[in-house]
């Protein structure tokens, strides 16, 4: 009885460093998504483009990264996680300080590629080290420190980027934001040593050209299910804030207040979602009951009149909401994932994030130049919606 006592406070502790260290690394990846979209009216002005080409800018990013996250998880399976991590973050440092000294468009693209193709290792390296080193039974509060953090990269994006700017110019902005990037990054190279990983049993796979997960129905599912998602993420991220500041009068500052307060709202749903995934069999009720109030709450946002002060709330509620569904939709995965395949699954999965980015802009950009605001917000709860079929579909098919 002793021994065990004995042995559980140096398993937590181990437990709660690799899911802070990999949780820092993983607030990097979302913090580098949300570089640039606050920084739209200024980089609208200083590069005289319009909202469809700063789009453009994101879909290149997150084609890119897509590309980067499947070949990525075939790298983590043989080589490990480390060092495909340090390249991502040396890749996202470097783009930034690239953003910053970008005299025309293209070169803006050319580092938004750059900054996708770091941005693509974390979630194949991430779950990989989770779901191999973290105890079995915190791994519902690892996704969910593991969202959390990534949900405060998003908030911290654009509270930083627009304050800088506003308190000096865009390109110092992005400037200090290279320079967190290099922080973290000498955070993880001081610990090396906690994020060493076994890869030798997933290494003979790869070495033997082993393709039998992508033949499993609950793969491409999930890949659909993110891709849903991604879109929700895109249009929330880029064009909702400033569609809801055109419908509802709202300050250009208030842009910036509704999207770090969605992901604030997000960070403290995603608090309650690891302990809702507990029970795995209720992911997929947890997941749709999350969406169809997120739905809800962006068709009042879309079609109801409104106070200025209220427009912030309801987007803190609809991150809330959804930040829920966060913990539930990682344990959806991982129960589609065959053993010593996790980089591999987790690369072609999450590629769905980075296609529905891709695609994201695009469509919703055009929409944004024809002045199509309430429109904006309608498309945006139609696929909210779509998610929470896609959940139960994946129900239906995932890999018990």
């Amino acid at each position: 009885m002793s021994a065990p006592a004995l042995s559980a406070p140096p398993a937590l502790r181990q437990d709660i460093t690799l899911i802070g260290l990999v949780g820092v690394a993983h607030m990097i990846s979302h913090f580098s998504q949300l570089l640039l979209p606050p920084l739209f009216p200024w980089l609208k002005d200083h590069f005289d483009v319009s909202y469809a080409q700063l789009g453009f800018v994101l879909t290149v990013f997150f084609v890119v990264s897509c590309a980067v996250q499947a070949a990525a998880g075939f790298l983590v399976d043989r080589f490990g996680p480390r060092p495909v991590l340090y390249v991502g973050l040396a890749a996202i440092a470097l783009s930034c300080f690239g953003y910053a000294v970008s005299t025309n468009y293209w070169m803006l693209t050319f580092f938004a590629g750059l900054a996708g193709l770091g941005n693509g290792v974390f979630h194949p390296v991430d779950y990989t080290l989770l779901n191999r080193r973290v105890s079995p039974h915190r791994l519902g509060h690892a996704y969910s420190a593991h969202g959390i953090t990534g949900t405060l990269g998003w908030a911290i994006a654009p509270a930083l980027m627009t304050g800088v700017a506003l308190a000096h110019s865009w390109q110092a902005a992005l400037a200090v934001g290279g320079l967190v990037a290099l922080a973290v990054l000498t955070l993880l190279l001081l610990n090396h040593s906690r994020l060493a990983l076994d890869v030798s049993a997933s290494r003979q796979q790869v070495a033997d050209g082993d393709f039998y997960f992508l033949r499993l129905p609950a793969v491409w599912m999930c890949f659909l299910f993110f891709f849903l998602f991604a879109t929700v993420l895109g249009v929330v991220q880029a064009f909702a804030p400033e569609a809801s500041r055109q419908l509802h009068d709202i300050e250009l500052s208030g842009v910036a207040l509704c999207l770090t307060v969605y992901m604030v709202g997000s960070a403290l749903g995603m608090v309650g979602g690891g302990f809702l995934v507990q029970d795995p069999s209720r992911c997929d009720k947890v997941v749709a009951a999350a969406f169809m109030v997120a739905a809800t709450l962006a068709l009042v946002l879309a079609l109801s009149p409104l106070p200025a002060w209220m427009v912030p709330v309801l987007f803190g509620l609809m991150g809330l909401t959804s930040g829920t569904a966060g913990p539930s939709r990682d344990l959806l995965v991982k129960q589609s994932t065959p053993a010593n395949a996790s980089g591999r699954v987790y690369g072609v999965v999450y590629g769905g994030l980075d296609v529905g980015q891709a695609i994201t802009p695009l469509i919703f950009g055009l929409l944004m130049d024809h002045g199509q605001f309430r429109g904006v917000l309608i498309g945006l709860a139609l696929v909210q919606c779509s998610l929470i079929f896609s959940a139960y579909w994946l129900r239906s098919v995932r890999r018990l």
